[in-house]
Protein backbone atom coordinates (compact mmCIF):
# COMPACT_ATOMS: atom_id res chain seq x y z
CA UNK A 1 0.00 0.00 0.00
CA UNK A 2 1.19 3.49 -0.74
CA UNK A 3 -0.07 6.98 -0.15
CA UNK A 4 0.77 10.44 -1.36
CA UNK A 5 -0.79 13.87 -1.50
CA UNK A 6 -1.39 15.91 -4.65
CA UNK A 7 -0.99 19.56 -3.73
CA UNK A 8 -1.04 21.51 -6.97
CA UNK A 9 -0.14 25.18 -7.25
CA UNK A 10 -3.20 27.45 -7.33
CA UNK A 11 -4.35 28.31 -10.84
CA UNK A 12 -3.97 31.84 -12.06
CA UNK A 13 -7.27 33.69 -12.24
CA UNK A 14 -8.95 33.29 -15.63
CA UNK A 15 -6.08 31.17 -17.02
CA UNK A 16 -6.84 28.11 -19.11
CA UNK A 17 -5.78 24.60 -18.17
CA UNK A 18 -2.28 23.86 -19.43
CA UNK A 19 -2.81 21.49 -22.37
CA UNK A 20 -0.71 22.45 -25.40
CA UNK A 21 -1.50 23.87 -28.82
CA UNK A 22 -4.67 22.74 -30.65
CA UNK A 23 -4.42 20.48 -33.70
CA UNK A 24 -7.19 22.25 -35.62
CA UNK A 25 -7.97 25.94 -36.15
CA UNK A 26 -11.73 25.86 -35.56
CA UNK A 27 -13.37 28.58 -33.49
CA UNK A 28 -15.83 27.31 -30.88
CA UNK A 29 -19.52 27.69 -31.71
CA UNK A 30 -20.25 29.45 -28.41
CA UNK A 31 -18.39 30.88 -25.46
CA UNK A 32 -17.04 28.25 -23.06
CA UNK A 33 -17.33 25.34 -25.51
CA UNK A 34 -13.61 24.58 -25.09
CA UNK A 35 -10.61 25.61 -22.98
CA UNK A 36 -12.64 26.75 -20.00
CA UNK A 37 -11.09 28.73 -17.17
CA UNK A 38 -8.79 26.70 -14.93
CA UNK A 39 -10.40 25.91 -11.59
CA UNK A 40 -8.56 26.46 -8.30
CA UNK A 41 -6.45 23.38 -7.65
CA UNK A 42 -7.88 20.60 -5.50
CA UNK A 43 -5.85 18.67 -2.96
CA UNK A 44 -6.51 14.94 -2.82
CA UNK A 45 -4.99 11.92 -1.12
CA UNK A 46 -4.48 8.74 -3.13
CA UNK A 47 -4.04 5.17 -1.90
CA UNK A 48 -3.91 1.85 -3.69
CA UNK A 49 -7.22 0.07 -3.03
CA UNK A 50 -6.88 -3.12 -5.13
CA UNK A 51 -3.94 -4.54 -7.07
CA UNK A 52 -3.28 -7.50 -9.37
CA UNK A 53 -5.72 -6.59 -12.14
CA UNK A 54 -4.94 -6.88 -15.86
CA UNK A 55 -6.25 -3.91 -17.84
CA UNK A 56 -9.34 -3.20 -15.70
CA UNK A 57 -12.09 -1.54 -17.76
CA UNK A 58 -15.31 -1.11 -15.78
CA UNK A 59 -16.38 -1.07 -12.14
CA UNK A 60 -19.79 -1.22 -10.44
CA UNK A 61 -20.67 -1.01 -6.73
CA UNK A 62 -22.68 -3.77 -5.04
CA UNK A 63 -25.15 -2.95 -2.24
CA UNK A 64 -23.01 -4.68 0.41
CA UNK A 65 -19.93 -2.47 -0.10
CA UNK A 66 -18.15 -4.76 -2.56
CA UNK A 67 -17.53 -4.03 -6.25
CA UNK A 68 -17.63 -5.83 -9.56
CA UNK A 69 -14.68 -5.11 -11.84
CA UNK A 70 -13.93 -6.27 -15.39
CA UNK A 71 -10.55 -7.13 -16.87
CA UNK A 72 -10.28 -6.73 -20.63
CA UNK A 73 -8.85 -10.25 -21.28
CA UNK A 74 -12.25 -11.63 -20.22
CA UNK A 75 -12.41 -11.88 -16.43
CA UNK A 76 -14.93 -10.36 -14.03
CA UNK A 77 -14.07 -10.33 -10.34
CA UNK A 78 -15.46 -9.11 -7.02
CA UNK A 79 -13.39 -6.64 -5.01
CA UNK A 80 -14.05 -6.89 -1.27
CA UNK A 81 -14.52 -3.75 0.82
CA UNK A 82 -10.89 -4.12 1.97
CA UNK A 83 -9.53 -4.44 -1.60
CA UNK A 84 -9.22 -8.23 -1.76
CA UNK A 85 -9.87 -9.86 -5.15
CA UNK A 86 -12.07 -12.89 -5.76
CA UNK A 87 -11.38 -15.61 -8.29
CA UNK A 88 -12.87 -14.90 -11.73
CA UNK A 89 -16.66 -15.24 -11.87
CA UNK A 90 -17.67 -18.32 -13.87
CA UNK A 91 -20.31 -18.48 -16.59
CA UNK A 92 -19.42 -15.46 -18.72
CA UNK A 93 -19.33 -15.76 -22.53
CA UNK A 94 -16.06 -15.80 -24.48
CA UNK A 95 -14.76 -12.37 -25.55
CA UNK A 96 -12.77 -11.11 -28.52
CA UNK A 97 -9.79 -9.51 -26.76
CA UNK A 98 -7.82 -8.35 -29.80
CA UNK A 99 -6.65 -4.72 -29.88
CA UNK A 100 -9.28 -2.62 -28.04
CA UNK A 101 -11.69 -5.53 -27.59
CA UNK A 102 -12.40 -7.76 -24.61
CA UNK A 103 -14.65 -7.68 -21.55
CA UNK A 104 -15.60 -4.03 -21.17
CA UNK A 105 -18.21 -2.28 -19.00
CA UNK A 106 -20.25 -3.67 -16.11
CA UNK A 107 -23.30 -2.35 -14.25
CA UNK A 108 -25.81 -3.78 -11.80
CA UNK A 109 -29.57 -3.54 -11.60
CA UNK A 110 -30.97 -0.76 -9.38
CA UNK A 111 -32.82 -3.65 -7.71
CA UNK A 112 -29.73 -5.86 -7.37
CA UNK A 113 -30.38 -6.74 -3.72
CA UNK A 114 -33.63 -8.34 -4.88
CA UNK A 115 -32.94 -9.60 -8.42
CA UNK A 116 -29.13 -10.09 -8.54
CA UNK A 117 -29.01 -8.85 -12.15
CA UNK A 118 -25.69 -7.82 -13.70
CA UNK A 119 -25.30 -6.21 -17.14
CA UNK A 120 -22.05 -6.09 -19.11
CA UNK A 121 -20.66 -5.27 -22.55
CA UNK A 122 -17.94 -7.02 -24.48
CA UNK A 123 -16.37 -7.49 -27.89
CA UNK A 124 -17.65 -10.60 -29.58
CA UNK A 125 -16.11 -12.38 -32.57
CA UNK A 126 -18.77 -13.43 -35.07
CA UNK A 127 -18.85 -14.65 -38.65
CA UNK A 128 -17.52 -11.77 -40.70
CA UNK A 129 -15.66 -9.94 -37.94
CA UNK A 130 -16.28 -8.44 -34.52
CA UNK A 131 -19.10 -6.53 -32.78
CA UNK A 132 -20.04 -4.78 -29.56
CA UNK A 133 -22.34 -7.07 -27.56
CA UNK A 134 -24.22 -6.77 -24.28
CA UNK A 135 -25.51 -9.46 -21.94
CA UNK A 136 -27.16 -9.87 -18.57
CA UNK A 137 -27.08 -12.58 -15.93
CA UNK A 138 -27.82 -13.33 -12.29
CA UNK A 139 -24.84 -13.36 -9.93
CA UNK A 140 -25.00 -16.16 -7.37
CA UNK A 141 -23.49 -16.14 -3.89
CA UNK A 142 -20.99 -18.76 -5.06
CA UNK A 143 -19.53 -16.54 -7.76
CA UNK A 144 -21.35 -18.00 -10.77
CA UNK A 145 -23.18 -15.99 -13.42
CA UNK A 146 -26.31 -17.96 -14.28
CA UNK A 147 -29.22 -17.39 -16.69
CA UNK A 148 -26.94 -15.48 -19.06
CA UNK A 149 -28.87 -13.81 -21.87
CA UNK A 150 -27.43 -11.83 -24.77
CA UNK A 151 -29.52 -8.67 -25.14
CA UNK A 152 -27.68 -6.71 -27.87
CA UNK A 153 -25.47 -7.51 -30.87
CA UNK A 154 -24.10 -4.68 -32.97
CA UNK A 155 -24.75 -4.96 -36.70
CA UNK A 156 -23.14 -5.50 -39.13
CA UNK A 157 -19.82 -7.17 -38.14
CA UNK A 158 -16.61 -5.18 -38.62
CA UNK A 159 -13.12 -6.34 -39.58
CA UNK A 160 -11.63 -3.69 -37.28
CA UNK A 161 -11.23 -4.67 -33.58
CA UNK A 162 -11.32 -1.02 -32.52
CA UNK A 163 -13.77 1.62 -31.24
CA UNK A 164 -16.33 -0.50 -29.41
CA UNK A 165 -17.82 2.35 -27.35
CA UNK A 166 -19.41 0.04 -24.80
CA UNK A 167 -20.76 1.80 -21.71
CA UNK A 168 -23.99 0.34 -20.34
CA UNK A 169 -26.42 2.00 -17.90
CA UNK A 170 -29.54 0.20 -16.62
CA UNK A 171 -32.28 2.49 -15.30
CA UNK A 172 -34.95 1.91 -12.68
CA UNK A 173 -37.70 2.16 -15.31
CA UNK A 174 -36.54 -1.11 -16.89
CA UNK A 175 -34.68 0.47 -19.82
CA UNK A 176 -30.93 0.73 -20.42
CA UNK A 177 -28.45 2.67 -22.50
CA UNK A 178 -25.56 1.20 -24.51
CA UNK A 179 -22.99 3.26 -26.41
CA UNK A 180 -21.39 1.86 -29.57
CA UNK A 181 -18.36 2.95 -31.56
CA UNK A 182 -17.87 3.01 -35.31
CA UNK A 183 -14.82 0.70 -35.47
CA UNK A 184 -12.53 3.41 -36.91
CA UNK A 185 -11.87 2.24 -40.47
CA UNK A 186 -12.84 4.63 -43.29
CA UNK A 187 -15.41 2.14 -44.58
CA UNK A 188 -16.93 1.65 -41.14
CA UNK A 189 -17.01 5.14 -39.73
CA UNK A 190 -19.49 6.43 -42.32
CA UNK A 191 -21.98 3.98 -40.79
CA UNK A 192 -22.33 6.37 -37.83
CA UNK A 193 -24.64 8.33 -40.17
CA UNK A 194 -26.40 5.19 -41.45
CA UNK A 195 -29.30 4.28 -39.20
CA UNK A 196 -29.73 0.85 -40.73
CA UNK A 197 -26.61 -0.03 -38.66
CA UNK A 198 -25.82 0.29 -34.97
CA UNK A 199 -22.36 1.83 -35.52
CA UNK A 200 -21.61 5.09 -33.69
CA UNK A 201 -24.92 5.18 -31.84
CA UNK A 202 -26.50 5.50 -28.44
CA UNK A 203 -28.79 2.48 -28.11
CA UNK A 204 -31.83 2.31 -25.83
CA UNK A 205 -33.38 -1.06 -24.96
CA UNK A 206 -35.47 -2.75 -22.32
CA UNK A 207 -33.57 -4.94 -19.87
CA UNK A 208 -34.58 -8.06 -21.81
CA UNK A 209 -33.27 -6.68 -25.11
CA UNK A 210 -36.64 -5.66 -26.53
CA UNK A 211 -37.20 -2.13 -27.88
CA UNK A 212 -39.08 0.50 -25.85
CA UNK A 213 -42.17 1.70 -27.67
CA UNK A 214 -41.19 5.36 -27.18
CA UNK A 215 -37.79 5.16 -28.91
CA UNK A 216 -37.53 7.92 -31.55
CA UNK A 217 -37.16 5.65 -34.60
CA UNK A 218 -39.59 2.84 -33.71
CA UNK A 219 -41.23 1.47 -36.84
CA UNK A 220 -38.35 2.26 -39.18
CA UNK A 221 -36.50 -0.79 -40.48
CA UNK A 222 -33.24 -1.41 -38.64
CA UNK A 223 -33.57 1.71 -36.49
CA UNK A 224 -35.81 0.70 -33.59
CA UNK A 225 -33.07 0.49 -30.95
CA UNK A 226 -31.32 3.78 -31.87
CA UNK A 227 -31.63 6.79 -29.56
CA UNK A 228 -29.08 9.14 -31.18
CA UNK A 229 -26.45 8.82 -33.92
CA UNK A 230 -23.37 10.41 -35.45
CA UNK A 231 -21.07 9.41 -32.57
CA UNK A 232 -17.46 8.30 -33.00
CA UNK A 233 -16.40 6.23 -29.98
CA UNK A 234 -18.33 7.10 -26.78
CA UNK A 235 -16.48 5.33 -23.96
CA UNK A 236 -18.03 7.35 -21.14
CA UNK A 237 -21.69 7.68 -20.11
CA UNK A 238 -23.48 8.76 -16.94
CA UNK A 239 -26.88 9.92 -15.76
CA UNK A 240 -26.90 13.58 -14.78
CA UNK A 241 -29.08 16.70 -14.97
CA UNK A 242 -31.72 16.13 -17.64
CA UNK A 243 -30.84 12.50 -18.36
CA UNK A 244 -27.98 10.80 -20.20
CA UNK A 245 -24.59 12.44 -20.83
CA UNK A 246 -21.74 10.91 -22.85
CA UNK A 247 -18.11 11.62 -23.62
CA UNK A 248 -16.48 10.34 -26.81
CA UNK A 249 -13.12 10.12 -28.51
CA UNK A 250 -12.38 12.44 -31.41
CA UNK A 251 -9.52 11.87 -33.87
CA UNK A 252 -6.57 14.31 -33.46
CA UNK A 253 -8.51 16.74 -31.32
CA UNK A 254 -12.26 16.92 -30.99
CA UNK A 255 -13.04 14.74 -27.97
CA UNK A 256 -16.64 15.65 -27.08
CA UNK A 257 -18.96 15.95 -24.09
CA UNK A 258 -22.54 15.48 -25.31
CA UNK A 259 -26.03 15.25 -23.88
CA UNK A 260 -27.65 12.91 -26.44
CA UNK A 261 -31.27 13.72 -27.22
CA UNK A 262 -33.83 11.52 -28.91
CA UNK A 263 -33.41 11.19 -32.67
CA UNK A 264 -30.64 13.76 -33.01
CA UNK A 265 -27.48 13.63 -35.13
CA UNK A 266 -24.14 14.42 -33.44
CA UNK A 267 -22.21 14.83 -36.66
CA UNK A 268 -19.48 12.20 -36.96
CA UNK A 269 -17.87 11.77 -39.50
CA UNK A 270 -19.31 14.78 -41.33
CA UNK A 271 -18.29 17.44 -38.81
CA UNK A 272 -15.64 17.41 -36.09
CA UNK A 273 -13.51 19.78 -34.02
CA UNK A 274 -10.52 17.52 -34.74
CA UNK A 275 -8.57 16.45 -37.81
CA UNK A 276 -7.60 13.06 -39.19
CA UNK A 277 -4.46 11.48 -37.75
CA UNK A 278 -2.61 12.17 -41.03
CA UNK A 279 -3.43 15.88 -40.73
CA UNK A 280 -6.29 16.15 -43.24
CA UNK A 281 -9.74 17.57 -42.58
CA UNK A 282 -12.53 15.30 -41.36
CA UNK A 283 -15.59 14.86 -43.58
CA UNK A 284 -16.94 18.22 -44.73
CA UNK A 285 -13.94 20.03 -43.26
CA UNK A 286 -16.30 21.94 -40.98
CA UNK A 287 -17.17 21.80 -37.28
CA UNK A 288 -20.69 23.20 -37.63
CA UNK A 289 -23.47 22.15 -40.01
CA UNK A 290 -27.24 22.61 -40.01
CA UNK A 291 -29.13 19.57 -38.75
CA UNK A 292 -26.20 18.35 -36.64
CA UNK A 293 -25.81 18.93 -32.91
CA UNK A 294 -22.92 20.74 -31.24
CA UNK A 295 -21.04 19.20 -28.31
CA UNK A 296 -21.57 20.80 -24.92
CA UNK A 297 -17.75 20.92 -24.66
CA UNK A 298 -14.76 19.67 -26.63
CA UNK A 299 -11.03 19.18 -26.17
CA UNK A 300 -8.20 19.85 -28.61
CA UNK A 301 -5.68 18.35 -27.91
CA UNK A 302 -7.51 15.28 -26.67
CA UNK A 303 -7.94 13.79 -23.22
CA UNK A 304 -8.77 10.33 -24.70
CA UNK A 305 -11.79 9.90 -22.39
CA UNK A 306 -12.79 6.76 -20.56
CA UNK A 307 -15.64 6.51 -18.06
CA UNK A 308 -17.37 9.46 -16.42
CA UNK A 309 -19.43 10.24 -13.33
CA UNK A 310 -21.34 13.15 -11.80
CA UNK A 311 -20.05 13.99 -8.35
CA UNK A 312 -22.80 14.01 -5.71
CA UNK A 313 -20.56 13.25 -2.75
CA UNK A 314 -19.80 15.00 0.50
CA UNK A 315 -17.04 17.30 -0.80
CA UNK A 316 -19.03 20.48 -1.45
CA UNK A 317 -16.61 22.22 -3.88
CA UNK A 318 -17.08 19.34 -6.36
CA UNK A 319 -20.86 18.97 -5.97
CA UNK A 320 -22.52 18.63 -9.38
CA UNK A 321 -19.19 18.50 -11.26
CA UNK A 322 -18.39 15.95 -13.96
CA UNK A 323 -15.39 13.68 -13.45
CA UNK A 324 -13.92 12.09 -16.58
CA UNK A 325 -11.22 9.43 -16.85
CA UNK A 326 -8.36 10.32 -19.20
CA UNK A 327 -6.24 7.76 -21.02
CA UNK A 328 -3.97 10.30 -22.66
CA UNK A 329 -2.32 12.31 -21.22
CA UNK A 330 -3.81 10.37 -18.32
CA UNK A 331 -5.37 11.28 -15.00
CA UNK A 332 -8.76 12.69 -14.16
CA UNK A 333 -10.56 15.72 -15.65
CA UNK A 334 -13.01 17.71 -13.53
CA UNK A 335 -15.57 20.00 -15.18
CA UNK A 336 -17.52 22.61 -13.24
CA UNK A 337 -21.06 22.92 -14.62
CA UNK A 338 -23.59 25.75 -14.50
CA UNK A 339 -26.96 25.71 -16.32
CA UNK A 340 -25.79 22.85 -18.55
CA UNK A 341 -22.55 24.56 -19.64
CA UNK A 342 -18.92 24.05 -18.61
CA UNK A 343 -17.54 27.04 -16.68
CA UNK A 344 -14.26 25.59 -15.40
CA UNK A 345 -11.84 22.69 -15.81
CA UNK A 346 -9.20 21.02 -13.63
CA UNK A 347 -6.69 18.24 -14.37
CA UNK A 348 -6.03 15.85 -11.47
CA UNK A 349 -3.81 12.77 -10.94
CA UNK A 350 -1.57 13.72 -13.85
CA UNK A 351 1.10 11.15 -13.00
CA UNK A 352 -0.91 7.97 -12.30
CA UNK A 353 -1.09 6.78 -15.93
CA UNK A 354 -4.07 5.71 -18.06
CA UNK A 355 -7.33 6.13 -16.15
CA UNK A 356 -10.09 3.99 -17.64
CA UNK A 357 -13.04 4.54 -15.29
CA UNK A 358 -14.11 6.50 -12.20
CA UNK A 359 -16.72 5.63 -9.58
CA UNK A 360 -18.05 8.04 -6.92
CA UNK A 361 -18.62 6.30 -3.57
CA UNK A 362 -21.26 7.08 -0.98
CA UNK A 363 -18.70 8.60 1.38
CA UNK A 364 -17.61 11.11 -1.29
CA UNK A 365 -14.34 9.41 -2.21
CA UNK A 366 -13.56 8.00 -5.67
CA UNK A 367 -12.35 4.71 -7.10
CA UNK A 368 -10.18 5.15 -10.19
CA UNK A 369 -9.19 2.29 -12.53
CA UNK A 370 -5.65 2.26 -13.92
CA UNK A 371 -5.65 0.61 -17.36
CA UNK A 372 -2.38 -1.30 -17.47
CA UNK A 373 -1.18 -4.87 -17.76
CA UNK A 374 -0.29 -4.44 -14.07
CA UNK A 375 -3.42 -2.44 -13.34
CA UNK A 376 -4.96 -1.45 -10.05
CA UNK A 377 -7.79 0.50 -8.45
CA UNK A 378 -6.90 3.71 -6.61
CA UNK A 379 -8.94 5.31 -3.85
CA UNK A 380 -8.99 9.11 -4.15
CA UNK A 381 -10.18 11.31 -1.30
CA UNK A 382 -10.64 15.08 -1.75
CA UNK A 383 -9.04 16.84 1.22
CA UNK A 384 -10.78 19.52 3.29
Amino acid sequence: MWKYIFALLPSLAFAQVEQGAPNADFAPAFEGQTRATALPASQVSVTSFAQGLENPWGIAPLPDGRFLVTERPGRMRIIDSDGGLSDPIAGLPEVDDRRQGGLLDVAVSPNFARDGLVFWTYAKRVTGGTVTAAARGVLTVGGLMRDVQEIFIQTPPSRSPMHYGSRIIPQADGTLWITTGEHSSVGDRVKAQDNSTTYGKVIRLNWDGSVPADNPFVGRDGMDSIWSYGHRNPQGAALGPGGLWTVEHGPRGGDELNKPEAGKNYGWPVISYGINYIGTRVGSGRAVQDGMEQPVYYWDPVIAPGGMAFYEGAFTPWRGDILIASLRPGGLVRLKMEAGRVIGEERLLRDVGRVRDVEVLRDGSLLVLIDDARGEVLRVVPEG
